[in-house]
């Protein structure tokens, strides 16, 4: 067995630079999901970049994807494990240059980081864990618009997001496109396929079949599905890279010295292996199944006529960029997004060998993509 220590934020900790809001929904009568559940308040974790200028025309909404947070910038600190992890695009001078603009990034319903997700206490002090409601990329943007009228913001100035992130400025745009001024939605599409459908739900049994995983209420227990999660991880961190990617840096070669066949072990192995460890100590587990079950219920075109009736009434401008090595979320579909966005401009494909991750890699083309968005 496994022992271990949470490595999502908890109360209690050094917050970093998180601010919390807890919000009670509209007229006060908390949240209810597509699917039928309800909280009566949600918590959430965010952090600011740059001042909001007095007539609240300056603010960015930045949305992260499944395994980010709050921290869209700044260094390793307490409170925080990682740089974040768009450090090079949030700053002064930089695309979304925070000596103009007002940056703002929430962690997201469901998440690790400090906003409510399986592992907040309920009002007893237990861990809501197998009883945390089963929650849509509709119901995270729902919690989105409740934060931004918290902060005052009636309308964004641009609203940004690749993979989860893009699924959720695309749900902005269709949902509530009075309250944006131009979306960007990057390497993502308007509907889970059964490609990525089957992908998350392997990542999900293999945590679930975790001994450590009691139902989803190991809390308690002092131990936790780490090897699930860390399995889980390794394939989605296939996913997000190439297979040019892989045969270029680790071909058949062996991790450390000596004969494969006596080691047993590929270097390629290892790779995966530390990725996914390495989530496995930061994140809880119970959050990665519910944001990819929330992945896998994306549809923009659900209870709206379908995508291309749902897409078709956005009147609002939207940028949406690919990665063209993205074996994840091909460039297909990020084409049917411009196709049958109105007021879309011309697809930007970004040129990566790094694959999905390329989203938050190539910084200098993302840096473009933006500036060009922001100042059309």
């Amino acid at each position: 067995m496994t022992s271990w220590s949470p490595g999502f934020w908890r109360p209690g900790d050094d917050p970093g630079d998180r601010r919390f809001v807890t919000l009670k929904g509209e007229r006060g009568e908390g949240f209810v999901f597509e699917g039928g559940d309800a909280l009566d308040e949600v918590t959430v974790a965010y952090e600011t970049w740059g001042r909001l200028n007095d007539d609240a025309s300056n603010a960015v909404l930045v949305l992260h994807a499944l395994t980010g947070d709050s921290h869209a910038a700044g260094p390793v600190k307490p409170g925080h494990r990682t740089p974040g992890w768009w450090e090079g695009i949030i700053g002064p001078g930089r695309a979304l240059d925070t000596d103009e603009l007002f940056v703002v990034c929430p962690n997201v319903l469901g998440g690790a980081q400090g906003t409510t997700g399986p592992s907040s206490l309920d009002a007893q002090g237990q861990h809501l864990g197998s009883r945390f409601p089963v929650i849509t990329i509709r119901d995270q943007v729902d919690v989105e618009v409740a934060f931004s009228e918290y902060l005052g913001i009636d309308e964004w100035c641009a609203v940004v997001g690749g993979s989860m992130g893009g699924m959720r400025a695309l749900e902005w745009a269709v949902g509530h496109q009075s309250k944006v001024r131009h979306c960007v939605v990057i390497a993502v599409g308007a509907a889970a396929t059964a490609d990525q459908i089957a992908l998350c739900s392997l990542q999900i049994r293999a945590i679930r079949v975790d001994p450590n995983f009691c139902g989803g209420d190991y809390y308690a227990s002092g131990r936790v599905p780490f090897e699930g999660l860390a399995i889980a991880r390794g394939l989605g961190q296939f996913s997000y890279r190439t297979g040019g990617e892989f045969e270029s840096r680790f071909g058949r070669t062996p991790q450390g010295d000596g004969d494969v066949l006596r080691t047993g072990r590929y270097a390629i192995e290892s790779y995966l292996g530390y990725h996914g460890h390495k989530l496995a100590a930061r994140f809880d587990p119970n959050s990665y199944i519910v944001l990819s079950e929330a992945m896998n219920h994306h549809d923009v075109g659900r209870g709206r006529g379908g995508v291309a009736e749902a897409l078709g009434g956005v009147s609002i401008p939207v940028t949406v960029a690919g990665v063209a090595s993205d074996r994840l979320y091909p460039l297909a579909q990020q084409e049917q997004l411009v196709e049958l966005l109105p007021n879309a401009e011309p697809l930007t494909v970004i040129s990566s060998d790094a694959g999905h991750d390329g989203f938050l890699l190539e910084v200098e083309q993302i840096d473009a993509v933006l500036r060009s968005a922001l100042h059309r």
